[in-house]
């Protein structure tokens, strides 16, 4: 990944792709960050950050089996590459490091 960092849709499209596993695809990306975040987004971005995402190499995509539900047409799932995942953990380590430097506004784990 080199200097480059992630932005913050970014890295919510690529935690969102982490944690829908197998059933990452665009709607479903859109719904899942409705879900955890209570944020509405528009497909169009969600598209446009998973091109974005696959060309930088951190996700990759494939087409899934048609369904009936879709008249036929098939998804594009994706998954996180290694280099996404280290691109994640790259992000949140970064943060967890500035986060404990602020003693006043450390998040105390029980």
């Amino acid at each position: 990944m080199g200097k480059e960092s992630l932005g913050e849709f970014e890295e919510l499209v690529l935690l969102m792709i982490a944690l829908l596993k197998e059933d990452a695809y665009g709607l479903g990306i859109c719904d899942e960050i409705k879900k955890q975040t209570g944020r509405t987004t528009a497909i169009g971005a969600v598209h446009a950050t998973l091109s974005r995402l696959e060309t930088k190499g951190l996700v990759e995509s494939s087409l899934g089996d048609p369904t009936k539900e879709r008249g036929g047409r098939r998804k594009r799932l994706f998954t996180l590459t290694a280099f996404g995942e280290k691109a994640l953990i790259q992000s949140r380590d970064t943060k967890v490091s500035i986060w404990t430097q602020i003693p006043e506004l450390s998040i105390k784990t029980v």
